[in-house]
């Protein structure tokens, strides 16, 4: 797997080569919860270093997987997806649950023309306020059954069953071997799923780490649950996601072990056999 960093030199979301065509792309949309930097009237370190740079704020956390010409969304957090993505360029949306910080980009881009959009998540049946009733150009589909990997075109999905307040799935994405797990939202893990990626060697791990250490974690990994979790699948490298400005204050004062990061807004990770894993 290659990491790059848009704007430092490295390759961008949008670039393209002989070697790419056969890789998949994943790119973090937005790395922050509910509360990231910059909030609302708040400054704190993290909060005015993230008005002051853009490039420290983070979105609502969702990413973008391409390969071929699939686009799978992946959480619809973003509020302006609609002028984000034009008609035509979502080929798929992928959602973890229907808590409003995850869906409520949906609820403009329903109203668009063009040809219906699938949408997979997990068997919620109250889903997002009126969006199961008042769909649009939103396809809703049966939910995937967890622990069994379905065929989005060469790329295999299982669903991952998660610990939230809200019926929440995360996902293994395997491309030809190389395998990426995203769990988000999660506070730990339920057995079965422990137990069921145990047994999968991972490339890469993208986390819920909402948190610094907490005396009693909810509905979110706090850093020592996150790390835990780490350490027992043992993954190439992890990603920290969905950071509150707690979390990122906390990160300027405290280092990671080695083979883990705090993602970025904008940095994209190239999946495929043929690339080397760097950081």
């Amino acid at each position: 797997m290659k990491l790059s960093y848009p704007g430092t030199g490295g390759d961008s979301p949008a670039s393209t080569s002989a070697t790419e065509g056969a890789s998949m792309k994943l790119t973090f949309l937005g790395t922050g919860g509910v509360t990231a930097a910059p909030l609302p009237g708040c400054d704190c370190r993290a909060c005015q270093r993230a008005q002051l740079n853009s490039g420290y704020a983070r979105a609502p956390c969702s990413a973008l997987i391409e390969f071929g010409r699939e686009r799978i969304l992946l959480d619809a957090g973003l509020p302006l997806l609609a002028s984000r993505f034009p008609p035509g360029t979502l080929t798929r949306i992928l959602l973890t649950h229907y808590h409003m910080d995850h869906v409520q980009g949906l609820f403009a881009l329903r109203w668009g023309m063009g040809a219906p959009i699938p949408v997979w998540g997990p068997p919620d049946p109250r889903g997002c306020d009126d969006l199961y009733k008042h769909p649009g150009l939103l396809d809703f589909r049966p939910a995937l059954t967890p622990f069994v990997a379905h065929a989005f075109g060469e790329l295999q999905v299982t669903p991952l069953p998660l610990q939230h307040s809200k019926l929440t799935h995360g996902y293994l994405f395997d491309w030809h071997g190389t395998r990426l797990a995203w769990l988000c939202d999660t506070c730990g893990l339920p057995p079965d799923t422990a137990d069921f990626l145990r047994g999968q060697p991972l490339d890469q791990l993208v986390i819920d780490c909402n948190d610094p250490p907490q005396a009693e974690p909810r509905n979110h990994n706090d850093v020592t649950q996150a790390l835990a979790i780490a350490e027992m699948l043992q993954p190439r490298q992890t990603w920290l996601t969905h950071l509150s400005h707690e979390m990122d204050n906390w990160l300027a004062e405290n280092p990671l072990p080695d083979g883990v990061l705090a993602a970025r807004d904008g940095q994209t990770l190239l999946c495929g056999a043929q690339w080397p894993v760097t950081v």
